[in-house]
């Protein structure tokens, strides 16, 4: 269950991101609420998953399903480069998540 929070927390990151970057465009109230209830269930699941899985490996699949997430989000809604280099690094961030999943 510990690894299903996690996860979720991680979604619950990139929907933050994503409304950070839609409250910078347009700057009404709806964004920043939807950006804090965003951060506040990624970061109350993330300390759910932290009572069984260790903080380091945590910690990095989090930041990691976050920086892949908002990288993604970036691509397919707000125009930011789709570069191959860009996708390779993706690619070496999820394998390196399911490594540590592995090793955990």
């Amino acid at each position: 269950m510990a690894w299903v929070a996690l996860i979720v927390a991680g979604v619950f990151e990139t929907f933050g991101v994503a409304m950070m970057n839609q409250y910078s465009v347009s700057r009404s109230w709806k964004p920043l609420a939807l950006l804090i209830l965003g951060f506040c269930i990624s970061l109350f699941l993330l300390d759910y998953a932290m009572h069984t899985i260790s903080m380091g490996t945590a910690y990095a699949i989090w930041t990691g399903i976050g920086v892949v997430g908002g990288t993604i989000v970036g691509m397919l809604f707000y125009g930011e480069s789709k570069d191959w280099k860009r996708v390779l690094c993706i690619f070496i961030i999820l394998c390196a998540s399911i490594g540590l999943k592995i090793v955990s």
